[in-house]
């Protein structure tokens, strides 16, 4: 190989490192990182309470 083609070679590897690395990708927020979600979805029947339902079950 002589020169002009070597450099020519290097010239297209060093081409294709900048289109494959060539920028940095934008640096991710500490906000951005946390996902907050409830840990369960609420059961409306578990904290529904009649005061009455009691009455029913147990003095009838």
């Amino acid at each position: 190989m002589d020169d002009a083609t070597s450099q020519q070679g290097s010239e297209a590897e060093a081409a294709a490192c900048r289109a494959r690395f060539g920028a940095l990708p934008e640096p991710v927020r500490v906000e951005d990182m946390v996902e907050e979600r409830a840990a369960g979805a609420p059961d409306p029947a578990r904290t529904a309470y009649n005061q009455d339902e009691w009455l029913v079950r147990y003095c009838l």
